[in-house]
């Protein structure tokens, strides 16, 4: 008896082929690195003093925190300040052998030292910071003296015409770094890159107008 089927008879579907259209992956949480808890897609940060690392927080983890100014843990605090009286002059900048327009400073507690760091298409390069030409700066802008050690900067953009000076946690910076990390084509990092730059920093001069509510995440 032959078994094979009729020319015009239908073929046998895989009944686990239907079901494969109803298969997604699931969405990766982003959980709290300290207690596991799953995180909501704006969430608090940490800094691991130990390794420099930036770590997601749940808020109940984040408030044992707050107030610690020792430790291995400290919060990073959300406030986004525009300093337009901001006192740095052309000749201020070259004093600080920085190679491009773009660069954060903030005060590292192991050291008790200034530390400048500046983005490029590999991540965050440090850059030996003269301590005599801080020490100017911070005589012109007392505002300097207030930045919390190792959470928050002064982030600088002198790119083309631009000359914006804000206070901002250290998040923010890091946030920088990736954009232009991921970003970067070629030898000069090409148009988007540079668009990119742009929208940064017009989203942060919108969060400072706002209070700075707004997180990194």
């Amino acid at each position: 008896m032959d078994f094979e089927p009729k020319p015009d008879a239908p073929a046998r579907r895989n009944p686990l082929a239907a079901l494969r259209r109803f298969v997604r992956p699931r969405p990766t949480v982003e959980k709290c690195e300290l207690c596991s808890a799953p995180l909501a897609a704006e969430h608090p940060h940490l800094l691991d003093l130990n390794t420099r690392q930036l770590l997601c927080a749940c808020g109940p983890c984040a408030v044992l925190f707050s107030e610690h100014q020792a430790g291995q843990f400290r919060r990073v605090p959300q406030r986004v300040e525009s300093l337009p009286d901001f006192r740095l002059t052309d000749a201020q900048w070259e004093g600080l052998h920085l190679p491009i327009g773009l660069a954060f400073f903030f005060r590292q507690t192991p050291t008790g030292k200034v530390v400048a760091r500046y983005p490029s298409p590999a991540g965050a390069t440090e850059s030996l910071l003269p301590l005599e030409a801080w020490q100017e700066l911070e005589a012109d802008n007392p505002v300097l003296r207030e930045l919390e050690s190792d959470v928050e900067a002064l982030l600088v953009n002198r790119v083309g015409a631009a000359r914006e000076h804000y206070r901002v946690p250290i998040d923010a910076c890091y946030k920088l770094v990736g954009l232009i990390r991921t970003t970067w084509k070629g030898l000069s990092g090409g148009p988007e890159v540079w668009g990119a730059i742009a929208q940064f920093f017009a989203d942060l001069k919108e969060r400072a107008s706002t209070g700075g509510g707004r997180r990194y995440a």
